[in-house]
């Protein structure tokens, strides 16, 4: 059996600082405490939490640029610490912003400067740069200044440079980050390309909608420590399963409605909500949404029922309900 691509083993990150320049006395901080996670090779992962939550500070770790204070960690069967040349072939990563490119060049001159970094060979450096320029939808700007760049194109930028050496593993940390819409979804087409082409990829995002189109199993950080890890879909039913349907009825035919739906009972919950003269909108809980609209299939005529929307649990859902403590 192939090792996981990241196999990590009750990792733990202590800093500790000085409270002032005066005296000797130090305070710790417990940025990332008794992670264990496993990656498999060709998934999609996703790493999600607040702000201070130990994301980057995991990443940085398992791409060697930060020593563990404790536990251990292997990338692709390596350990980070006693083998960090090996890992570091091996892996491809982006932290975003314009750190890490020089914008006074081309585009074209930063992947040469850093494929020349990477010990490439020159006649594969001259086939793959303009590979990936392509790849990252930067082909026609290979000549323009990186400064000129706006922000999706510069984190474009870097995920080409991430990928100069042919990587099997990607960490991605925050990608879409300060990027619009537009540029965001195409950096997230790029993104599912990578993955269907068999690359690892481990996604740092406080998008929620980011990491429920994108990955596909989830690790959810709180204060340093992983509080909930499955698939999207199982997540979401961690939290009740339910499906929420609004229905916005004429008063006329309130009390028919009311009646259908009350020999549900059992199986939903209804509460009216915001009302207009004419108009009621009820909001139904349910585990069965289909049986729901198969009761109101009679009522569903322009003149009695004015508009009708089924919404279930999203992922922000979920997240919001574990990091606010509101499931086990």
């Amino acid at each position: 059996m192939d090792p996981l691509a990241i196999d990590a083993q009750a990792l733990s990150k202590v800093f500790t600082t000085r409270t002032s320049f005066w005296n000797h006395q130090t305070r710790t901080t417990v940025a990332v405490e008794d992670i264990s996670l496993g990656v498999r090779q060709g998934e999609l992962f996703g790493l999600l939490g607040p702000n201070g939550a130990g994301k980057t500070t995991t990443v940085k770790m398992l791409t060697t640029l930060l020593l563990p204070s404790a536990g251990s960690a292997r990338i692709l069967g390596f350990d980070v610490v006693r083998q960090t040349q090996a890992v570091r072939r091996r892996i491809g990563f982006t932290f975003g912003g314009a750190r890490g490119l020089y914008g006074r060049i081309s585009a074209l001159d930063n992947l040469r400067y850093f494929a020349e970094l990477y010990g490439l060979e020159p006649p594969l450096a001259r086939r793959r740069i303009p590979e990936l320029l392509e790849l990252v939808g930067l082909d026609q700007r290979g000549n323009d200044r990186v400064e000129t760049f706006s922000s999706g194109m510069q984190q474009r930028l870097h995920l080409a440079r991430a990928l100069l050496h042919d990587p099997e593993l990607i960490f991605l940390d925050e990608p879409t980050v300060g990027i619009d819409p537009v540029g965001a979804r195409e950096l997230r087409a790029i993104v599912k390309r990578l993955s269907q082409q068999g690359k690892t990829i481990l996604l740092t995002t406080h998008y929620m909608a980011e990491a429920e189109e994108l990955c596909e199993r989830i690790a959810i950080v709180k204060a340093g420590r992983i509080i909930a890890l499955d698939t999207p879909e199982a997540l979401k039913q961690r939290i009740s399963g339910e499906s929420r349907i609004v229905v916005q009825v004429n008063r006329e035919y309130l009390p028919p409605i009311l009646q259908r739906l009350h020999s549900l009972d059992g199986q939903i919950t209804c509460e009216m909500t915001e009302s207009a003269p004419a108009t009621q909108s009820l909001c139904i809980h349910t585990r069965q949404p289909e049986l729901v609209l198969e009761a109101l299939a009679p009522f569903l005529k322009p003149q009695v029922v004015h508009n009708l929307e089924v919404r279930n649990q999203t992922l922000e859902d979920v997240y919001v309900a574990i990091i606010q403590g509101e499931t086990p």
